[in-house]
């Protein structure tokens, strides 16, 4: 693939992806967009941190990667119960990134 082809299918790509996303703000208005679809979207959010999330912690996109005493999966497990216990986003991630740092020390 060409240079000029490359930049074309990156900002054609930023353009459609804009485009889609600036539709439900400029063409409708909150108000005319049925209660069951408004609730649905806030879910959007942490189902794509979830997916970002869950790809770093268990493989590099193209193969699953879990060898035993995998310090990010382990790290990960550890946020994920702390999120669940205290529901607390800042304790989460303290917890989550002191949890890895212990690992990468006492495992290296």
């Amino acid at each position: 693939m060409s240079e000029e082809a490359l930049w074309v299918v990156i900002l054609g790509g930023m353009a459609a992806t804009y485009a889609t996303r600036a539709s439900f703000i400029v063409f409708v208005p909150p108000e005319r967009m049925p209660a069951w679809f408004r609730r649905g979207l806030r879910f959007v959010a942490p189902a794509v941190l979830a997916g970002l999330v869950a790809t770093e912690l268990v493989g590099t996109g193209e193969a699953l990667n879990l060898p035993l005493g995998y310090p990010r999966l382990m790290a990960g497990a550890l946020a994920a119960l702390v999120a669940w216990r205290s529901r607390n986003t800042w304790l989460t991630i303290l917890a989550g990134m002191a949890a890895l740092w212990l690992m990468g020390v006492v495992i290296g």
